[in-house]
Parts: structure tokens; sequence; C-alpha cells
């Protein structure tokens, strides 16, 4: 039996921004890093965009098909670095919902944005111990990942904030 599929605006706009943040995410991974594993997020910008304009569960599901796709799209599809990223973006996307739907009327897109950083690395990091390193030095990179989350948070907010500025002039 054929089912008819609907496919809705909603759906329009989650793939759209998907593809987007899986370009970002795909052209990210050639940057080379001067710390294994710790890049800008670029791909988060859009995951922030979304969250503000649309609502977590949109964020929620352009995030999940970003790491779902770019890994297949990179060849890491159940590699560690899948892992990883999985990890990461589910750590982020709990702590957004925490802060989008119990603290909103306190937290804006910069809080928002440290914090899903912060979440990111310190997961990345704990399932990197866990599964693959099982050894308390790795632990020696906590300062280091959790500067870099905030640094990271504070740039993806600002060029996030840029956007979002420049679209609701333009719309």
């Amino acid at each position: 039996m054929e089912k008819n599929i609907e496919i809705t605006e909603e759906d329009r706009k989650i793939a759209s921004f998907a593809a987007l943040a899986i370009a970002i995410h795909v052209l990210e991974s050639g940057f080379p890093s001067p710390v294994p594993g710790i890049k800008p997020g670029l791909a988060n910008i859009i995951t922030l965009l979304v969250l503000f304009r649309y609502g977590w569960r949109f964020a929620a599901w352009v995030s999940l098909l970003r790491v779902t796709a770019g890994s297949l799209l990179m060849g890491t599809f159940m590699s560690p670095t899948f892992f990883l990223s999985l990890s990461g973006a589910l750590a982020s996307l709990l702590s957004m919902w925490v802060l989008w739907t119990v603290m909103r009327r306190w937290v804006g897109l910069l809080g928002v944005s440290i914090t899903a950083g912060v979440s990111h690395v310190m997961a990345q990091l704990l399932v990197a111990w866990w599964l693959f390193i099982p050894h308390s030095g790795i632990l020696v990179l906590t300062p280091v990942l959790i500067t870099a989350g905030i640094l990271f948070g504070i740039f993806n907010a600002i060029i996030t904030s840029s956007i979002e500025n420049r679209l609701s002039r333009t719309l």
C-alpha cells in the first residue's frame, strides 16, 4: 500500500535550517584545531537562531539532523567522533531545554549560548573519559574545555544576535 505523506511548511523549515547547519558543520570539520576536539561550533549558530525564532522542538530537530547527516556525509557515523558529537549535541539541547522552559525570562541568547557551549564540551569530555580514555589524566583538559565553551558561546551568541537583528530589519 502506498502511503500519502504530507510535507508541511514546518518540515520544510526544519530541513532548510538543518541543511544549512550540516553545510557549516562539514566546512568547519576542515578547520585546523590547536587542541584536539576544540572547534568554534559554528553550526550551533543555526541551532540558536532556530531556538529563538521557532522554539526548542525545531532546534532539537535541526541539531540532531545535523549530527546524524553530518556524520553520514563525513563517514564518521557510529564512530567515536559521532558519539562525541551526539553527546555534545544532546547535552547542549538538554541545557537549552531547561533554560528555554524554566528560565527563559531571566536568560537571554548569551546565557543560552554559553551554557550550551559548556554543556557540549563537558559532555564530550565525560564520554571520551567513560568510553575511550578511561584515565583521570584526561580531566586535566577540563579548564581548557570550559574556557573554550565560554569563549565560543560568546562568539556564537554575537554572530547569532547579528543575524537575528538583520533578519528582523529585513522582515
